[in-house]
């Protein structure tokens, strides 16, 4: 027997702010039945093509976990760097630009979400060798 993710759960201050802003950036859908609205404390969005859920729950205090996640993002239909652009106006934060970092055409770009969260965005399927 085993086990599966249901979701992924994120710790945040206002988690209809930041749903919102995760599907813009992933392309996620509020639940069918289950609409999110300004003042939700908890906030779940998923991918209209696999149900992959994200849940947004929002702590009592003002300090947050230093670790609350960690996505790594890979596009469905443009580069590594188009995503990079895009998601930073979507008003993303670069952290770390790595690109390049095990070589030419390879790496990837650390970014913050608008409450301090960080992801990597890599490059897309047809970037990779053998694709």
């Amino acid at each position: 027997m085993s086990s599966f993710i249901s979701h992924t759960t994120i710790d945040c201050h206002d988690a209809y702010r930041l749903s919102e802003w995760w599907k813009a950036v992933l392309g996620y859908e509020d639940m069918p039945d289950d609409p999110n609205l300004p003042g939700h404390e908890e906030c779940m969005i998923r991918d209209p093509d696999t149900d992959h859920r994200l849940l947004f729950i929002e702590v009592g205090n003002d300090e947050l976990p230093a670790k609350r996640i960690h996505f790594d993002l890979r596009p469905r239909d443009v580069t590594r760097d188009e995503e990079v652009e895009r998601v930073l106006s979507l008003g993303a934060t670069q952290i770390a630009d790595l690109r390049g970092h095990r070589g030419e055409g390879t790496g990837w770009v650390v970014l913050a979400d608008p409450e301090g969260n960080q992801f990597c965005v890599l490059r897309s399927l047809a970037e990779l060798p053998d694709s």
